[in-house]
């Protein structure tokens, strides 16, 4: 793979077999950045706000899931601000009149940390890690959903499935990841219904989503369970001839699709089995 001097992203409909969620372009600038909701402007925020996004340019950077439970990490946070190396906020709010007296610093705002590779590199070395800056891999989501009666294997077309695009594309962007769906007619002839999907083999779909124009494939089970109070979310991914499995218990499938791609970018960028 290339290095990560750019992630062009891929125009919905160029593809003949796979509809693209679109995902920012990435360069190294970008791949260096973070952001976290914060309220309003006021320093204590912005200094908690610093710490949050500390944690998630290290994982974006280096595609380790691990990194912000390491010991080590809570005396980095207490610095957190000399990593920054610029930062500007959004108000999320914006166009909104204020209600009361408040002002805009209590506004919820988007808090944007810009970062160096001279100052986080070294940091990711000091917690026994490394950048991740070959391309990320595209990859085609293969899931078969399941609630009560109801059951499909998730397309880039069905207005049942649109919440749960859009969901995956949103997990994707914080590591800097793309994603995209079969078209009814890609698993169609493939002889792939949500069934069929349970019991395909990887290489089956690897194959599949390399001739569609992605780089590999991602397989999900989700099922909705009473007991559980949320869906349980079963992962599969292959890489070097291993296939590595991963789940999530009693979440919404916002969670359940973050825990996807943590693991996907945890195996890729060879941090190995996902926690």
């Amino acid at each position: 793979m290339t290095r990560f001097s750019h992630l062009a992203p891929v125009a919905i409909g160029l593809s003949l077999c796979l509809a693209v969620h679109p995902v920012m372009a990435g360069t190294l600038e970008d791949l260096y950045s973070s952001q976290t909701i914060v309220n309003g402007k006021y320093e204590k925020n912005r200094q908690s706000g610093f710490k949050r996004c500390l944690d998630a340019v290290l994982v974006r950077v280096s595609g380790d899931q691990r990194l912000p439970v390491k010991p080590e990490m809570t005396a980095l946070r207490d610095k957190a601000g000399s990593f920054v190396a610029s930062f500007h906020y959004r108000d999320r709010m914006e166009g909104i009149p204020n209600h009361d007296d408040q002002g805009t610093y209590d506004r919820p705002h988007n808090l944007y940390c810009q970062y160096k590779p001279a100052d986080i590199d070294p940091v990711l070395a000091s917690l026994g890690s490394r950048p991740w800056l070959t391309e990320r891999p595209r990859l085609a989501v293969f899931l078969a959903t399941e609630r009560g009666t109801t059951h499909y294997a998730l397309d880039a077309e069905d207005d049942r499935g649109m919440l749960m695009r859009e969901s995956f594309g949103n997990a994707a962007v914080p590591l800097a990841m793309q994603v995209t769906f079969p078209t009814v007619a890609q698993l169609s002839q493939a002889g792939l219904d949500d069934q069929a999907l349970r019991n395909a083999e990887m290489t089956k779909l690897d194959t599949l989503a390399k001739k569609a124009g992605a780089d590999q494939a991602l397989y999900g089970s989700l099922v909705w369970s009473d007991k559980e109070l949320g869906w349980i979310a079963d992962w599969r991914l292959a890489m070097a001839g291993k296939t590595y499995i991963w789940q999530v218990r009693g979440v919404g499938f916002d969670e359940a699709f973050r825990v996807a791609i943590r693991g996907a970018a945890q195996i890729l960028s060879g941090n190995g089995q996902p926690e």
